[in-house]
């Protein structure tokens, strides 16, 4: 079965959790620790729907940057030796 999935999508999916906490997160201090704090048994459902809502672009904007980040790490070399000679980046060894 082959994989359709592009790298921009696959990066997008690892990184929306963590989006969709902090902009949770934002959500929640804002109606908890402001005087909206009344409301908060009717705002707190719009908070959560509106952290779904708005963490799937900014995943999506984000994916790139992450992608880019990780590929200038890997593809950094020291300048005056080989490429054989090159000592060990990112995952690959210890640094």
């Amino acid at each position: 079965m082959p994989n359709h999935m592009s790298n921009r999508m696959a990066i997008a999916l690892v990184i929306f959790m963590m989006v969709q906490a902090v902009v949770f997160g934002i959500g929640a201090v804002l109606v908890l620790a402001t005087p909206l704090a009344d409301l908060a048994m009717t705002l707190m459902p719009f908070v959560v729907a509106a952290s779904l809502a708005v963490s799937a672009p900014v995943s999506w904007w984000l994916a790139p940057f992450a992608r880019a980040a990780h590929e200038r790490m890997l593809n950094t070399r020291e300048p005056g030796r080989s490429v054989d000679d090159q000592p060990d980046h990112g995952y690959h060894g210890m640094a």
